[in-house]
């Protein structure tokens, strides 16, 4: 298949920009980007556009779209450094967010620190600088809303570059239904329920005998563990979606937290810690192989991504 020259010389960007000494957006990359012709934007898999992007565009912050099928502007970083957190896989530009977020998340690691023990937070991938989709990793994540905070707690030095990429979390669970006992500790408990605690927080993703242990050890009310879900691969951080910002058109909210027994304690979580969800799916052996979906592109974002990760 012939690719343009501009969409070549494009990839070969891309290729550069994702050393990871090369955060700034030189004038070769964006002239680049402004080659792309029509033809190019409309094939070119979207998360090559915004994986490539390594600044934020300067408009206004908004969250464009849904958090698994948008993009943002406005982008502010949190810190990778700050009093009471530290960004972890630094390399992969992910500590941006709308601002709303970095707001929160400084909060809660702030909070967590006066009134829960914590020596600071340990903070993993938020948002690319343009948001959108990424070229590795989550499928969320686009809009600047969502924020992995590690289980582990903060060390109590500056973490070097070298140490943020390698360090290794603590995982909190042994398998798909049994807690590590050894490393679970209610201070762990007592973080996720301040993050649910406050009313801009969706939803909170957890690995299934995380929340199960939650429901076990929550006392009063109990109200919060209706944000908290049960989902995959969330056995060493949680996840914290925020409700898109008030004022704000065209950014699709999660949908409400809704368990029948208002808590998700009960058949909900019965599901989760089953055999059910870990199944891998049937296949009749005489089905013609399934083709893969096609990558997303531009034409499957909202309209208003185009602008910004096409903005110098």
């Amino acid at each position: 298949m012939q690719i343009s020259k501009s969409l070549a010389a494009f990839l070969v960007a891309i290729i550069f920009m994702s050393a990871p000494s090369a955060l700034a957006q030189s004038a070769n990359d964006q002239a680049a980007l402004a080659a792309l012709t029509a033809a190019d934007l409309k094939h070119t898999p979207a998360k090559k556009l915004f994986g490539a992007q390594k600044l934020p565009v300067n408009l206004k912050a908004r969250a464009i779209g849904s958090y698994a099928k948008g993009c943002l502007s406005g982008a502010k970083a949190l810190p990778v450094t700050g009093p009471a957190w530290q960004a972890m896989r630094t390399s992969r530009n992910r500590n941006w967010a709308h601002p709303a977020l970095v707001n929160l998340v400084e909060k809660l690691a702030t909070e967590a620190r006066q009134e829960d023990g914590w020596n600071g937070l340990l903070v993993g991938d938020m948002s690319q600088p343009r948001g959108g989709p990424m070229l590795t990793g989550h499928a969320s994540h686009q809009i600047g809303l969502d924020a992995d905070v590690w289980f582990t707690p903060m060390p109590d030095h500056v973490l070097t570059v070298a140490e943020r990429e390698t360090f290794t979390p603590i995982e909190m669970v042994k398998d798909r239904s049994h807690l590590n006992r050894d490393a679970w500790t209610e201070s762990r408990a007592r973080l996720i329920q301040r993050a649910a605690s406050y009313p801009e927080v969706a939803r909170i993703f957890v690995h299934p005998p995380i929340k199960a242990e939650l429901c076990k050890w929550a006392k009063g009310d109990r109200s919060w563990l209706a944000k908290v879900r049960p989902y995959y691969n969330h056995t060493y951080h949680f996840h914290i979606r925020m409700k898109c910002p008030p004022g704000f058109a065209g950014c699709k909210n999660q949908a409400p937290a809704a368990p029948k027994d208002g808590t998700g304690c009960g058949e909900e979580m019965a599901y989760w810690m089953g055999d059910i969800p870990w199944k891998p799916k049937k296949r009749d052996p005489n089905a013609k192989p399934v083709k893969p979906a096609p990558a997303l592109t531009l034409a499957g974002l909202p309209a208003e991504c185009r602008a910004v990760v096409t903005a110098p």
